[in-house]
């Protein structure tokens, strides 16, 4: 018999009733839930949960008796009839709320664009959810309000209600609503845009002319400019797949398309926008297209879309950003861009656009006899035409390099190679009787590099010959370091004997020591000067206008790093015990603010590394120009420069460790260093006293940037292994992590 109850059950269950799509998705939403959280809990993909709220698909028993049952339980939570009746506030602190607007409670409006500012009367931008009346909205950004006043009232944006600790938004009325808007649509015909600090506003626009339209003329959208000589930015559109969708765009890119990373000449919605007189830059229209009219005096009129789905979110950088709900993915781009600044398109590409965000190459002049003011070089940038690079800092392929035999290798007498650590070496016996290896990586290692460097500005090298070195002169030197020895240097001013075989060499990335005359970065031979050796260069490119460009770029850097890890859970004034228990699990904290830390420190990478660009797609031939090489930002030198730096800084380090300590690396790669230690703790490796102080000019453990956290422990059982398996010497620091080692030690 209850075989028989068993199948009636089933039976019953398998035609649960269930509301209609769009009241699924409603429901959800109002309770702040995701796809992702959904479907994990029905064990099922996250694009059938989608496929269900779009009425594609319909869940099957037994997933659908359970689906049932939770969307029974948040109608009863969010009545479709009820929907202003706020639901008991469990939202995490810092999160936006999103509250839920009614017929009875009109939205205020927000305060328009004075008429100095703009003479044009302009219409008030779609509506916008209203403050919450309760005490308390639905937990986390929630994707939609539950319903919105009709759209045949168009009423101006107001933000709702706000984090508890919001970012900072512009307060120039102008970009009243931040910089910029998540845009997804529903079923229906309405299309909803989400911003910072939980706005969320009606969307009028039914093409993508239009959007363009209403976003200069309503939304209220951009940011302030960064600099007094600088531009404000551009107002920022991410389209979500459902937005796609609606606005005639292919919700994913063909082959064919993605290898051209943009739509091809003749697509329909090209034509739209060639109608309404809209321009597309060179790039045309691809992941982050940008659309404008040419400039009417100081007004430009440009907008940037960004779409997740035809990849412009890479998730090297963003990590799971693409798949993030559109209020979600509001708070991390807002975040951002109120921290760093608004996207431009790849992270790389953003830390390139903000160094002259910050030090912008022109600015106004003293206003002539006639009362004009005109555009003039401003000191201290890189000015607005690039510049030639010395001969030995250009990549291969240069055209200043056309001249060489076809297949000529350049060695380290003609080429500057100034790289990152990638260093490893065999355990000693003693470090093989230590229990654990112990990863310690140094925080946002390049910026903190940049800092203070000094670096040529906007004029070209000069070549001389014979030169005394300079440390404060930035250029390339071509010099013989083969003779410092780092079995006896100079630390601090004290004479210290080394063991030389445990340690990399500071003067090339692979540790071992030069065998004859190179070319290095200024940094690089001032710090042989400070081992306590002389050196003798033969020639140089060297730069009289010189300046630390980069500082204004590492302060807003290093902020946005700081201010982002403190609402993880990690403050900068916490004794070394605290920052570790801290560190214990912060990115769980807040998963969304881990997706901005990442992209903040691949801002950093990204940046310095855009400084020397290399030629990209088909058609290049070596000796020819590439697009990089047009801009006053192509800059080998200052990259060859902070990496220098970054370098030196990271063999300081160990050295003075290893002075005081006798602990010596056993790899390095690039920011992270590698240490056999008796437990599994970093305070295994650094000696801290009862006053939290440790070993002066060596690591120290914290969250500022030059500072080191734990990267990972693994035993000295695990190395050996590794290294048995594979039968050469692996750098464990890019293991270290994780302690899975893949086939082949091809690098990063």
């Amino acid at each position: 018999m209850s075989e028989l109850f068993d199948a009636v059950d089933a039976l019953v269950a398998s035609r649960s009733p269930l509301p209609p799509p769009a009241e699924r998705k409603r429901l959800r939403q109002a309770h702040g839930l995701t796809l992702d959280e959904v479907a994990a809990a029905l064990q099922v993909r996250r694009a059938t949960v989608s496929g269900w709220e779009a009425g594609k698909t319909e869940p099957r028993p037994p997933e659908r008796d359970a689906y049932a049952r939770l969307l029974k339980q948040l109608a009863r939570l969010y009545p479709a009839t009820d929907a202003a009746a706020p639901p008991k506030d469990t939202s995490v602190p810092g999160t936006p709320a999103t509250s839920v607007p009614t017929a009875s409670t009109p939205a205020p409006a927000a305060p328009a664009p004075s008429a100095a500012m703009d003479p044009t009367p302009k219409a008030p931008p779609g509506n916008a959810a209203p403050h919450p009346t309760g005490p308390a909205a639905v937990p986390r950004p929630a994707a939609r309000a539950a319903t919105r006043p009709s759209s045949t009232s168009r009423r101006p944006g107001t933000k709702k209600a706000a984090p508890a600790n919001p970012p900072a938004t512009d307060a120039d009325p102008r970009f009243a609503n931040g910089p910029l808007l998540v845009i997804d649509a529903d079923d229906g015909s309405r299309v909803t845009g989400y911003g910072i600090g939980g706005l969320v506003l009606d969307v009028p626009a039914k093409s993508l002319p239009a959007l363009v339209e209403w976003t200069l003329k309503e939304a209220q959208l951009g940011a302030g400019r960064l600099h007094g000589s600088g531009r404000d930015a551009d107002p920022l559109l991410v389209l979500t797949e459902t937005a796609c969708e609606r606005y005639g765009l292919p919700v994913e890119l063909s082959d064919a398309e993605r290898l051209a990373g943009r739509l091809p000449d003749g697509h329909k919605i090209l034509r739209q926008l060639d109608r309404a007189d809209w321009q597309l830059t060179k790039r045309g229209f691809g992941p982050w297209a940008r659309i404008y009219r040419p400039a009417q005096g100081r007004r430009r009129q440009c907008v940037q879309l960004c779409i997740p789905s035809w990849n412009a979110l890479d998730a090297r950088t963003w990590g799971h950003a693409a798949r993030l709900e559109p209020a979600e993915l509001a708070r991390v781009l807002g975040t951002y861009a109120a921290r760093v600044m608004t996207p431009r398109g790849s992270t790389a590409v953003t830390g390139l656009e903000l160094m002259t965000a910050l030090n912008p190459s022109t600015r106004a002049s003293e206003a002539d006899e006639t009362g004009k003011r005109h555009k003039e070089h401003r000191p201290g940038s890189l000015g607005e035409q690039p510049i030639d690079c010395a001969p030995c800092e250009a990549p291969d392929g240069h055209p200043l390099l056309a001249g060489l035999p076809r297949f000529h290798q350049r060695g380290p007498e003609e080429m500057l190679f100034e790289e990152a650590y990638d260093w490893a070496r065999e355990l000693t016996d003693a470090e093989c009787m230590r229990r654990y290896l112990v990863g310690i990586d140094v925080n946002l290692a390049f910026g903190a590099a940049a800092n203070g460097a000094v670096v040529g500005l906007a004029t070209p090298p000069v070549h001389v010959t014979d030169p005394v070195f300079d440390p404060t002169l930035p250029g390339s030197w071509l010099v013989d370091l083969s003779h410092v020895d780092l079995s006896r240097v100079l630390v601090g001013k004290q004479w210290r004997r080394l063991d030389s075989a445990l340690l990399p060499s500071p003067f090339t990335p692979t540790g071992e020591r030069p065998e004859g005359p190179a070319w290095y970065a200024t940094p690089t031979v001032a710090y042989a000067v400070e081992l306590g050796y002389d050196v003798a260069p033969t020639e140089a490119w060297v730069r009289e206008d010189r300046g630390r460009f980069l500082d204004g770029w590492y302060k807003r850097l290093r902020d946005a790093y700081v201010d982002t890890m403190a609402d993880l859970g990690v403050g900068e004034k916490l004794r070394t015990p605290e920052f570790l228990e801290a560190m214990d699990g912060y990115r769980q904290r807040d998963p969304e603010m881990a997706i901005v830390l990442d992209a903040i420190k691949s801002t950093v990478k990204g940046g310095i590394g855009k400084l020397r660009e290399r030629a990209r797609g088909g058609g290049w031939k070596p000796g020819q120009p590439w697009p990089a090489l047009s801009r006053p930002t192509w800059r080998p030198d200052i990259r060859a420069a902070v990496i220098s730096r970054a370098r030196i800084n990271m063999h300081r380090k160990m050295l003075n460790l290893a002075a005081a300590t006798g602990q010596y690396p056993v790899a390095v790669l690039s920011d992270c260093a590698v240490y056999a230690a008796d437990g599994p703790s970093p305070l295994h490796v650094l000696p801290y006293d009862a006053d939290d102080k440790t070993v002066p000019g060596s690591f120290r453990l914290g969250v500022s940037p030059g500072m080191v956290k734990h990267e990972g422990t693994q035993t000295t059982l695990w190395a050996e292994a590794v290294r048995e398996k594979h039968g050469q010497v692996l750098n464990l620091a890019r293991y270290i992590k994780t302690g899975e080692v893949t086939a082949k030690d091809d690098g990063e």
